[in-house]
């Protein structure tokens, strides 16, 4: 699979089977946020990949109303960072941006093996840090959730979360977010 192939398969489904976590898939992901690019190469991510069966169950107390879905997971991946780990140039702070594209690594590189991994902002950062153990310093900036793509809709799943799983959600026009030269041109589609 090449990358336009990953980015175009990626998907945030939320119907998901297990599968068996192993060492060697968590030294893949891993391997590929290592070698993310980040500013002066500072690489700020911090990850937990959690997927003992008791640790899993306790985090599920920490996910929001309308994530249950997420109960069928394998693994949740904790992205964590913190400022001071990476460049801050006058008002710019970049260890979001870096760790974000650390993540983006792992998300197509579980695409790439058939899984599916779903960030998500639906959990409770202060629960999740007292069960991890996480110190107070370091952001608990998303959770990945990871499993295998399900056949069988979830039915814990709403109507628009069952729609979402059997059509990708509609994407912005190019106009919308592509300009070129300055922002009041943007880009004229053929």
């Amino acid at each position: 699979m090449d990358v336009i192939e990953a980015i175009e398969k990626r998907r945030a489904y939320r119907s998901l089977q297990p599968f068996k976590i192993t060492e060697e898939l968590i030294s893949d992901l891993a391997r590929c946020a290592q070698i993310t690019a980040s500013c002066f190469n500072n690489q700020p991510w911090r990850f937990i990949f959690v997927y003992d069966p008791k640790v899993l169950e306790e985090m599920h107390t920490v996910l929001s109303k309308g994530n249950e879905w997420a109960y069928n997971a394998s693994m949740i991946i904790v992205v964590l960072g913190r400022k001071e780990d990476d460049c801050v140039i006058y008002d710019r702070i970049y260890y979001r941006f870096d760790i974000g594209m650390a993540v983006e690594a792992i998300i197509l590189r579980a695409t790439e093996l058939g899984l599916v991994a779903h960030p998500i902002a639906g959990y409770s950062p202060s629960k999740t840090r007292e069960i991890l153990g996480i110190p107070e310093d370091l952001d608990v900036i998303t959770l990945i959730i990871v499993g295998k793509h399900s056949d069988e809709i979830n039915p814990v799943l709403s109507e628009k979360q069952i729609e979402a799983e059997k059509k990708r959600p509609e994407r912005k026009n190019l106009r919308e977010f592509v300009f070129l030269n300055r922002y009041d041109n943007p880009i004229e589609l053929k």
